[in-house]
């Protein structure tokens, strides 16, 4: 995610809301942030009460590795690593998506 990025930050609530719910699950939501300048994303992680840890990937090394091209890119990856699943963008349907993917991981 980027501070820049208005779908970033209409997807960030629903990503706090997986978080609370299903970290106790075993299940972990990560926020890889690319601004350049981190006190952009801090003050966003502020704002937003984001609740999940965030990485900063200024370089874009992580993006790369995962083929992130679009923001935001929501990569879903199972326990063994392997990704699950890749959404590009974010619109409020992919809510049902995104739990429904990830009631069928924490079952396995």
């Amino acid at each position: 995610w980027a501070s820049w990025c208005g779908p970033c930050r209409e997807e960030i609530p629903m990503l706090n809301t997986l978080h609370k719910q299903y970290e106790k699950l075993g299940f972990q939501v990560m926020g890889i942030n690319i601004d350049k300048r981190r006190d952009a994303a801090k003050r966003m992680m502020q704002d937003f009460q984001i609740a999940y840890p965030v990485l900063f990937d200024s370089q874009q090394g992580i993006s790369k590795l995962y083929g992130v091209d679009a923001m935001p890119s929501t990569v879903i990856i199972d326990r063994d690593g392997i990704v699950r699943a890749v959404h590009r963008g974010y619109k409020k349907r992919y809510d049902a998506i995104y739990m429904d993917e990830i009631r069928k991981l924490v079952r396995e």
